[in-house]
């Protein structure tokens, strides 16, 4: 059996029990595995590669020497969540949508969960996403965060907590849709066996979406992705979409306002648009109102923005809920839109522009991990147990320069799931980005994308740091045979 020799090292795993069973819906994919010879695993592993280097998967990594491109690793074992434990999760992160999107409309009008303390002022006014210049803006349906991805972790106890939320550009689902289609292939009768609830519906889901944020009285509203361009570190993705969803792809040099509306240039003549799905940051969309040297922005974009004649996906201002010190309070939002007590928790957090918890978090760089505020990507971060004396005490010192500029979390064992090292299993850390769209109703894609952190005891996940990505199965609920463990 080739998982015989797989073992657990103490942490919580995805495919198998603490006896060395499998989980409630991975025994298909544990039989199907044992039942085919290493080296065909090894194949399929190559052939997997193969396809996506085909499908021209890449990523970019900012101020690498090597080039711009790389390939996203991919690992051929995929993910299992349950049906029954998906929907808990499901209902959760649709209630923390509904709470964040409440929380941004609040900030940007009346301001009464601050006006009431429930969060204090200045930290959410200091955060680097807020947008004075957002105030007054009244998005199509009050909808301000469209698309969102909010990075989930599973604990030694086995749930799953909110590791932070991303509202402003969050990537990732190309990868999503690639990784199933190669699983597909790979894995045909372990796929079905599995009865795996499927993906493929997203980019529809996405452009249904985005049409509804349009204008009123647009019959075919004109809907397109905004790339900063080739140079972005997500552009396959941003390329990808728009051509999965059948609409243009323009940069800012395709885009120009005229009588506050948003015009397309084409090769005969300019065209209006309705919406614009930007995967680009507030700084840089319009120089007449956030950074004046930005040279991939529309000038004039705000303007037509309020004036309703053009929709943008996610709304400005959104990025003040990405900032990891308002994240801490996510839970006091849901009891305070919604008067109900979160579905899922946050990780535990210490804010260090608080005096008792910087002198915790300074006590205890060595057992927790540091983050900056405002940073994604894994960059700016501290993993405590793995830095070294040097690199505690200098981050100590930014720490104490800038407290309000830092959180801190204890070192999670992360769960793990078993990935092919080699010629066998090894047990590697991973997290999971579940995607959601919010327009007439709020839809979660099932599974999301799970990063692995294909270094050995490595708990940094993100593919800029050398982490990969697993495809994420939601398997429905299935009946165990008699004195069974698979189904």
């Amino acid at each position: 059996m080739i998982f015989d020799n797989y073992s657990l090292d103490g942490f919580y795993d995805e495919m198998f029990d603490a006896e060395g069973r499998p989980r409630p819906g991975a025994g298909a994919v544990v039989d199907r595995f044992n039942a085919l010879p290493l080296e065909e695993l090894r194949r399929r592993q190559q052939s997997a590669e193969k396809a996506l280097l085909q499908m021209g998967i890449t990523f970019s990594v900012y101020g690498d020497e090597q080039g711009t491109e790389r390939i996203f690793p991919f690992d051929i074992v995929p993910r299992i969540i349950a049906h029954n434990e998906w929907m808990q999760m499901e209902a959760g992160l649709k209630q923390r949508v509904q709470a964040l999107n409440l929380f941004i409309d609040d900030l940007y009008h009346d301001q009464r969960i601050l006006q009431d303390g429930i969060i204090p002022k200045d930290l959410v006014l200091s955060a680097s996403g807020y947008r004075p210049e957002c105030i007054g803006l009244n998005p199509p349906g009050g909808i301000w965060c469209h698309i969102t991805g909010t990075d989930l972790v599973r604990g030694a106890d086995g749930k799953f907590y909110v590791l932070e939320d991303n509202l402003r550009c969050p990537s990732g689902v190309s990868y999503v849709l690639e990784n199933r289609v190669v699983m597909k292939r790979s894995f045909p009768r372990a796929f079905d066996a599995a009865r795996v609830v499927p993906v493929v519906d997203y980019p529809n889901r996405l452009l249904e979406l985005l049409q509804f944020l349009a204008p009123p009285r647009r019959d075919k509203p004109m809907v397109a992705v905004w790339t900063p361009g080739v140079y972005n570190s997500a552009y396959f993705e941003h390329s990808f979409l728009a051509q999965q969803m059948g609409i243009e792809l323009v940069e800012g040099s395709d885009l120009v306002v005229i009588e506050d509306r948003v015009m397309m240039r084409t090769t005969t003549g300019l065209k209006p648009v309705d919406v614009l799905y930007r995967r680009i940051d507030d700084d840089f969309i319009d120089s007449e109102v956030f950074r004046s040297d930005s040279m991939l922005g529309v000038p004039g974009l705000m303007r037509a923005y309020r004036a309703g004649n053009v929709a943008l996906a996610n709304a400005p201002g959104t990025g003040v809920a990405d900032d990891k010190a308002v994240y801490a309070y996510v839970p006091e939002m849901i009891r305070y839109y919604l008067d109900q007590d979160a579905l899922l928790n946050n990780v535990e957090t210490y804010l260090c522009w608080r005096d008792k918890d910087v002198q915790h978090v300074l006590a205890n760089l060595d057992k927790l991990v540091v983050k900056k505020v405002g940073e994604s990507g894994g960059y700016g971060m501290l993993v405590g147990p793995h830095a070294s004396a040097k690199e505690r005490a200098d981050y100590g010192e930014q720490i104490k320069a800038n407290p309000r500029n830092f959180i801190a979390q204890p070192t999670l064992a992360l769960s793990r799931v078993p990935t092919l090292v080699d010629d066998h299993f090894e047990g590697r850390h991973v997290d999971l980005r579940p995607y959601i769209l919010y327009g007439e109703d709020i839809y979660v894609m099932p599974g999301g994308l799970t990063r692995v952190a294909l270094k050995k005891g490595s708990l940094v996940v993100n593919s800029s740091q050398g982490g990969g990505s697993k495809d994420t199965w939601v398997v429905e609920a299935c009946s165990l045979p008699e004195g069974g463990v698979s189904c």
